[in-house]
């Protein structure tokens, strides 16, 4: 039986095409709507096979509902309904595909005419859906096992002919889409598909697409970054490129893809762990709207490449390590308990609107703590020298400098970086002018030359030496668009 939906807002005409439905055999109605907003509600809420769709009712008319619809539902037949018959809205209808044009009021013998032709219609394209699904199928087998291996040119031909490939060229992406495969990959294939031919699958939490012609890598990847945030609702995805290569050696773009997703997971690994070495050395030391942000960027990377149990854990450890750094409750420096038991309340959350409503009050209150230990526990020097540091990280500064005017020797100080905070006065100001760095990137629209200059580095070449060598990835990476080439 085919799923109908009446829209209009006339209730004789509503209850006349739903009495004359009851008399067929194929149909059943699914629902009714009086507007063009409560159409467009069931249409996405019940997925009809056909609707009647009057055009002139509240609200959106029946044209603008279509137009909103019919690519998303490329499968649904639309039949309009009007008072009058206008040479305008046929034009409108055109490029809708809408099915059908009828005048009311409609008798009994037109409607029944026009429910024949949907029917021989819908009866047809199933035998085309099984068709397009079997070509579908042979696809994804193709992407999951074919194009790893190498294949003749003969047989890429084969292959070629059989899924109506528009090009003897492609370039493999692979990008790790986590418990969000299903989700996301689909959509991202939607908007890859408005500008490329491409073929998607995906296996294992990771997404496969084949971007077939001949196609600039680097234009694709700016392509693909712009599609990935949009759709994305946090940062943190990683997105492998292979090269440009004839069909049967697509094996080597795949390969290439996955150098490059390999080298990116990497990247964001290394972001992971100087996230929480900033974190653990600035908790209570640096303004707290800083470490804020640290603890805020690092969940949100953490969220979006583990699955969720996995990235509950790891959050785990985050807290348990600035608790212990503050207050030494877990390796025995003072007797002090823990603030509260984060394995235990973490690990209950159920979802990621449950961690975001959990995480921030937990991470204000370790703050709070911190800042009154931390402030009591290190010597006046080491705290001069810290609000020093943070004032004028963007010049050039030198440890005697700091050590002059925090009223210490530069030996001495050196001596309580490396005790209290557990590294050297030079590492703390590149993560410091790192970690700013990437805030500028994420949230300016500056060049490499400027924040470059903006964090204290004179040398736009030296900056990105000593960024890429903190974060493993370099500026560029990050989205910035350099003024000049580095």
């Amino acid at each position: 039986m085919y799923r109908v939906l009446i829209v209009d807002d006339e209730e004789p005409v509503l209850d006349g095409y739903d009495f004359m439905l009851k008399s067929t055999n194929g149909f059943t109605l699914c629902g009714k709507a009086r507007s063009g907003y409560d159409a467009l509600k069931l249409i996405y809420e019940l997925k009809p096979d056909l609707v009647f769709m009057d055009i002139n009712i509240p609200g959106m008319d029946g044209l603008e509902v279509i137009a909103e619809v019919h690519k998303k539902f490329a499968s649904m037949v639309f039949i309009l309904s009007t008072a009058y018959e206008r040479f305008d809205l046929a034009q409108r209808a055109i490029p809708l595909g809408v099915f059908d044009y009828l005048v009311k009021p409609v008798s009994k013998k037109t409607f029944f005419a026009a429910l024949e032709k949907v029917q021989e219609h819908l009866d047809s394209r199933i035998s085309e859906f099984e068709q397009e699904s079997i070509q579908e199928a042979g696809i994804q087998q193709y992407l999951r096992k074919t194009i790893w291996k190498t294949v003749s040119p003969d047989e890429w031909e084969q292959y070629r002919r059989r899924f109506v490939f528009p090009s003897g060229k492609g370039i493999v992406c692979i990008m790790e889409l986590g418990e969000a495969a299903e989700v996301y990959g689909s959509a991202i294939m939607e908007k890859l598909s408005l500008r490329y031919h491409c073929r998607y699958d995906f296996t294992m939490n990771q997404g496969i697409y084949l971007v077939l012609g001949d196609v600039k890598r680097e234009e694709l990847e700016a392509y693909m970054e712009t599609v990935l945030r949009e759709i994305f609702p946090v940062e943190g995805y990683a997105l492998g490129i292979g090269g440009l290569y004839h069909g049967s050696e697509l094996h080597q773009s795949c390969a290439e893809a996955m150098e490059d997703l390999r080298r990116k997971r990497n990247g964001a690994q290394n972001r992971e762990r100087l996230r929480i070495i900033q974190l653990r050395r600035k908790t209570g030391i640096a303004p707290g709207e800083e470490t804020a942000q640290i603890f805020c960027d690092l969940w949100k990377d953490i969220f979006c490449t583990y699955d969720f149990s996995v990235a509950k854990a790891k959050m785990v450890s985050v807290f348990m390590f600035i608790m212990d750094d503050c207050s030494g409750c877990y390796s025995g420096r003072a007797e002090v308990s823990p603030p509260f038991g984060a394995a235990e309340e973490i690990m209950a959350l159920p979802d990621i609107a449950a961690w975001e409503a959990w995480a921030a009050p937990a991470f204000e209150q370790i703050q709070r703590q911190a800042t009154g230990r931390r402030s009591k526990s290190f010597p006046m020097p080491l705290v001069k020298a810290i609000k020093y540091v943070h004032d004028h990280y963007t010049e050039t500064i030198q440890l005697p400098k700091i050590a002059e005017a925090a009223n210490v020797s530069a030996a001495y100080l050196s001596r309580l970086f490396s005790e209290y905070l557990k590294t050297n006065f030079v590492d703390y100001v590149t993560e410091l002018r790192i970690g700013q760095a990437e805030k500028l990137i994420r949230e300016s629209s500056m060049n490499i030359k400027e924040i470059a200059f903006a964090v204290g580095y004179q040398d736009p070449n030296y900056f990105s030496k000593i960024f890429k060598k903190v974060t493993g990835l370099s500026p560029r990476t990050f989205g910035v668009s350099a003024e000049e080439p580095l």
